[in-house]
């Protein structure tokens, strides 16, 4: 007869092991000898064995039982669910561990791929990362709240992109982020954007992307946090007859109808933002 811990010497397991075995059912518990310490025979030392053999294989502790217990021919069938089962969990793992690499790159965090593909354009185009971080920031939240438009989105933030207005806009931001309020090349920047807005509302291309008021307000903060000159960008598009910035829209005081007709073509979108009339 075996003290317990002879029989985990002999099984290959440790005292612990044993007694965790005993508290889940997995292992009878043996009587006593005169001492009142267990007693164990070898068929404790079989069973235990074929626990461990189990265990090291992978199956659950939760199916260990229904595989000790079972005739041939179920335990055949059960190890070969447990191996799908297994499988499965596998795949599983290896598709998080593909995600968890995408995310080191930090612009996949909450974005999808086309996305992350704007904005290496972006960065292709000669962008500081401070813009790109603000834009990627910005698109977190707009992907957020309509999953199902963005794509769309940013297929015409890309059309956008090819038209010259724009990208001389785009590069003009790109030095105008740490520009004082009274810098006069921030009237450049509003005449550029006061332009785009015009013929993106005599193409007939305005509305939003479905973004509620409280995520708009939410990101024009962010917008005026991140660079002193764009409060004052807003102010001189309202003196202008335009107001707001992730959702432009026209104000009946505007001086619109006293600029020049520019071509339908022209891209209706700026800096990630939608026009809409009032």
């Amino acid at each position: 007869m075996l003290t317990i811990s002879r029989l985990a010497a002999y099984a290959g397991v440790t005292v612990r092991a044993v007694r965790h075995y005993h508290k889940i059912g997995l292992l009878p518990e043996p009587g006593r000898d005169r001492s009142g310490y267990r007693s164990y025979d070898a068929a404790a030392v079989v069973r235990l064995i074929r626990i461990r053999t189990l265990a090291d294989a992978g199956v659950p502790l939760a199916r260990v039982q229904e595989l000790l217990d079972a005739a041939p021919d179920e335990f055949s069938g059960g190890v070969e669910e447990i191996d799908k089962e297994l499988r499965a969990e596998v795949r599983r793992l290896q598709d998080t561990r593909r995600r968890l690499a995408k995310l080191a790159a930090g612009d996949q965090l909450a974005l999808p791929q086309s996305v992350v593909d704007y904005l290496d354009r972006l960065r292709g185009l000669g962008m500081k990362e401070q813009y790109v971080e603000m834009e990627r920031d910005a698109w977190i939240m707009v992907a957020a709240q309509v999953p199902d438009q963005i794509d769309a989105v940013i297929v015409k933030k890309h059309e956008a992109l090819q038209h010259p207005e724009m990208l001389k806009l785009y590069r003009i931001v790109n030095e105008a982020l740490d520009w004082s309020l009274d810098d006069p090349r921030i009237v450049e920047i509003v005449d550029i954007l006061e332009r785009i807005m015009v013929a993106a509302v005599q193409a007939g291309e305005t509305g939003s992307y479905g973004l509620d008021d409280s995520l708009v307000t939410l990101m024009d903060t962010a917008v005026l946090e991140a660079s002193p000159g764009a409060e004052r960008v807003l102010a001189l598009l309202e003196e202008r007859g335009w107001k707001g910035w992730t959702r432009i829209e026209r104000v009946p005081a505007g001086r619109v109808d006293e600029l020049s007709p520019r071509p339908s073509s022209t891209p209706a979108d700026q800096l990630g933002g939608t026009v809409d009339e009032q």
